[in-house]
């Protein structure tokens, strides 16, 4: 399998000084292009406004907005052209269902997904913008509801990268319910949990590294000996045996192909402690 030279950098949603400040580290050149997609949010205009300026802060002199919703379409040829130009693309919170309405079965989706793969590029979001990133989404699972066949829901997401389910907000909500019981149902994907003020970089389309001061939850089902979910009737509650939880912080790292915890050496910068290359990672 080709290897993949983009990074995906995700947030859990919250306070999202350190995710900029993350991707302002991971740039060389402050001309480097940012453009920002608030299709997700309410207010669209204000929310990609608000994290241009946040940029802009930090010295970067090439940032712009991308409108694209009911009245701007994604697949007009300026879109093209600037999407294939930028260096990163930034996803806002809001409504992940709405943001992937907006750019599946779209010229500009397709362009992003192969410069991923093909080209050094960040492909970043928070919240929703983080949610979207693989093929399947969680958009719906309340609490201990979510352990209840019917209440947990699931969509196509944007098919950066695929056999994972990226929730946010997961500590905060209490979406560790609705992440355990997606990933029972799918054993091939990996649940990646992201708290708020949280994220992940993930390297090569495999390597999962934290950053920031929370805890990244993993849930792999690969080992689960019996599960009921695809049995038992709607509003019963699921029965799995063998799931399989590990807890990642800032230093350490969860190889998705390898299903492998591991620690991840640092390197300082000028915005903070950030992964290092570490030794190989078996298989690659």
């Amino acid at each position: 399998m080709k290897e993949v030279k983009g990074k995906l950098i995700a947030l859990g949603g919250g306070d999202d000084d350190v995710l900029i400040r993350l991707i302002r580290s991971q740039i060389c050149n402050i001309s480097s292009c940012i453009e920002v997609i608030a299709t997700a949010a309410t207010e669209a205009a204000e929310s990609g406004q608000a994290y241009k300026k946040a940029f802009e802060e930090l010295g970067c002199s090439n940032v712009r907005f991308m409108r694209i919703d009911e009245e701007h379409e994604a697949d007009t040829p300026h879109n093209l052209e600037r999407i294939k130009k930028a260096d990163v693309i930034f996803f806002t919170g809001g409504d992940q269902v709405r943001l992937a309405r907006f750019l599946n079965g779209t010229e500009l989706l397709d362009i992003m997904r192969h410069r991923y793969v093909e080209d050094n590029i960040i492909i970043s979001g928070t919240s929703a913008g983080a949610a979207m990133m693989s093929d399947r989404m969680i958009y719906d699972g309340y609490g201990h509801y979510s352990l209840i066949k019917g209440e947990m829901k699931t969509t196509g997401g944007c098919s950066f990268i695929k056999h994972v389910y990226i929730d946010t907000h997961f500590a905060e909500r209490g979406r560790f319910g609705r992440l355990a019981h997606a990933v029972a149902h799918d054993p091939e994907y990996v649940g990646i949990g992201l708290s708020e003020e949280t994220g992940i970089i993930i390297k090569k389309g495999n390597q999962v590294e934290v950053f920031g001061p929370g805890v990244v939850t993993i849930i792999d089902a690969s080992q689960i000996k019996f599960s009921n979910t695809r049995e038992v009737a709607e509003n019963e509650p699921i029965a799995v045996e063998n799931l399989k939880m590990h807890l990642l912080v800032h230093g350490y790292r969860y190889c998705l192909k390898e299903h492998l915890f591991q620690p991840v050496p640092e390197r300082k910068t000028a915005y903070g402690s950030i992964a290092a290359p570490a030794e190989a990672v078996p298989g690659e």
